[in-house]
């Protein structure tokens, strides 16, 4: 495939704003909250707008320790966030979370771009902070599942192996789910933007197994690690 996807005029790209103005209208006329989607559209560009102009100044600097430091602010905040149910426990269990999702998702990142795409240098942004994106944030969502489903089970009593099993088991649900309904019922964002750009589907569908290996592995890892600190420390 040669085709490659053109750049989108900002007039086409207004255009495709009109289905959300029309589902605005609609929650307007029902009464509904439409200014809960004013604000979240309105936060989505903004959002995208401010990560585009950032990203393209990290992509051009090629500074070591400006994606040291950005890897460092995202272990931190997905940790946070990922003990945002169990806010009675949060300062408690901030540092286990944090160094569940730092091995677990950094040793998949490594492994990743080390070994497996061997990015030069080591510390590439336009690799590094994009996979790193995705790998912490599964690792996040696997810790909150687990820690969440953990601290429900332990408090009717459930044996702390019991608990730690059905924990697990449920921090593995979003990403085992996605890894069934993947080719058959949806075509994840990063395939499906590869092949828009002319890359080969049989390309782009290896880029995607790597992809979702990562996520499992990052979730599986982070969520498992979480547990044995939980259980060590008797929590």
């Amino acid at each position: 495939m040669t085709n490659t996807i053109a750049t989108i005029p900002i007039h086409l790209l207004l255009i495709s704003l009109l289905p959300v103005m029309v589902v605005l209208f609609i929650q307007f006329k029902w009464a509904l909250h439409y200014k809960e989607g004013v604000y979240a559209i309105s936060r989505m560009l903004g959002q995208l707008l401010i990560v585009g102009y950032f990203l393209g100044f990290i992509f051009n600097t090629q500074n070591l320790w400006i994606v040291l430091g950005i890897l460092t602010l995202m272990v931190l905040a997905a940790s946070w966030i990922s003990l945002r149910t169990i806010s009675t426990k949060r300062k408690q269990l901030f540092p286990a979370a944090c160094l569940s999702l730092f091995l677990g998702g950094g040793l998949v990142l490594a492994l990743i771009t080390q070994v497996i795409l061997q990015i030069s240098p080591w510390y590439q942004p336009q690799f590094m902070i994009p996979l790193a994106g995705m790998i912490f944030a599964s690792s996040m969502n696997a810790i909150s599942l687990a820690a969440d489903r953990y601290f429900e089970e332990t408090g009717r009593d459930a044996p702390v192996i019991e608990a730690r099993a059905i924990a697990f088991r449920t921090a593995l649900i979003p990403i085992t789910n996605s890894m069934f309904a993947v080719g058959l019922v949806s075509f994840p964002g990063m395939m499906t933007g590869q092949v828009l750009s002319g890359v080969d589907p049989l390309i782009a569908a290896r880029y995607q197994i790597l992809v979702m290996a990562m996520l499992f592995g990052a979730a599986g890892l982070s969520s498992a690690l979480f547990h044995w600190l939980l259980t060590r420390r008797g929590t």
